[in-house]
C-alpha cells in the first residue's frame, strides 16, 4: 500500500510541477506589422528624373534595418517585362530610388519591402509624359 501511496504522491507532483512551469513561461507579444508608405509623384515628364521612395516604420518608429526593399516598374499593361530596382536607404526609415521613364505612358511601381520576418508590397502609378490613366485606375486612386 505504501507502494502505491508513494506512486501516487509522485505522479501528482509530477502533474503540478509541469502545471506550474506552463504558467511561469512569460507570453510572446505579437510583433506590429510593418508600414511601408511608397512616396511617388503622381506625374513627370519623359527622361525626367524623378525619386521614388517609400517610408517604412513600426509600432510608429523607423524602420532601419530593412533586409530588402525592391521596386518593381512595369508599363501599364506589361507586367511580365518588369524590372526590379534595389532601393538604397538614405536616411531614417526612407529607402529611395532614381528613375527616369524614357516613354510616355501609365506606369506601375510596386516596392516589396521585407523586414522583420515581414512583407508588405504596396503599389501605386506615375503618369508619364502625355498619357493618361484609364478610368479603373483613377476610381481606384481615388479611395
Amino acid at each position: 500500500m505504501k507502494k502505491h501511496t508513494a506512486w501516487i504522491v509522485g505522479l501528482l507532483f509530477i502533474i503540478l510541477t509541469a502545471c506550474g512551469s506552463k504558467a511561469e513561461q512569460p507570453k510572446t507579444a505579437v510583433p506590429q506589422p510593418i508600414e511601408a508608405k511608397l512616396l511617388i509623384p503622381e506625374q513627370t515628364k519623359v527622361n525626367e528624373a524623378v525619386t521614388i521612395s517609400t517610408q517604412i516604420s513600426q509600432n510608429g518608429k523607423p524602420v532601419d534595418d530593412a533586409d530588402e526593399v525592391k521596386y518593381e516598374i512595369w508599363k501599364n499593361e506589361e507586367k511580365e517585362k518588369s524590372e526590379m530596382i534595389d532601393a538604397k536607404k538614405t536616411e531614417k526609415g526612407i529607402y529611395a530610388i532614381n528613375k527616369a521613364f524614357s516613354e510616355d505612358g501609365v506606369y506601375y511601381v510596386q516596392v516589396h519591402v521585407t523586414a522583420r520576418g515581414m512583407h508588405t508590397m504596396p503599389k501605386s502609378t506615375i503618369t508619364v509624359g502625355n498619357a493618361t490613366l484609364p478610368a479603373d485606375v483613377q476610381k481606384d486612386k481615388k479611395k
